[in-house]
């Protein structure tokens, strides 16, 4: 994926990261509940409790009915990924599989967790940063991919 830096502009990704703020902490503080994508999602379809369903229903459809809107107001971006489907398969299987391990995904522990000040939570993202950093460093510079 090649970001265009002319196009950047800092103020949408302010406000993107402003709004993002916001709506984790209104679900927590007028719901109660935690707005990490994993364990919203894990909780909707590992073990539905009564009771419990609606509010993850509306944060899932939320997440897809956003872009859906977005795209009637304005042109999708031309995504560019260069990488084949094999390595976007392991790569996701490897996120999945992190999630369970790491008791959480970026969002849960980078977003929510770090607000709060959980110890787990910093030590989740610092790993996760690590990894990607490390991943991108033996795959670009030393093997050259």
């Amino acid at each position: 994926m090649s970001i265009d830096w002319n196009a950047f502009t800092p103020w949408s990704a302010l406000i993107g990261g402003v709004l993002i703020g916001l709506a984790a902490a209104m679900l927590i503080l007028l719901n109660g509940r935690i707005a990490g994508i994993s364990g919203v999602l894990g909780g909707l379809l590992m073990k539905p409790v009564s009771g419990d369903v609606a509010w993850r229903v509306a944060f899932v459809l939320g997440l897809v009915g956003a872009p859906l809107v977005y795209g009637l107001v304005t042109a999708w971006p031309v995504p560019q990924i260069d990488a084949g489907y094999a390595a976007l398969i392991v790569a996701g299987l490897l996120v999945g599989v992190g999630t369970r391990y790491g008791s959480g995904c970026t969002s849960g522990h980078g977003v929510c967790g770090l607000s709060r000040w959980s110890p787990r939570s910093l030590v989740a993202t610092v790993t996760f940063m690590a990894a990607g950093f490390l991943t991108v460093f033996v795959l670009r510079h030393a093997l050259g991919v």
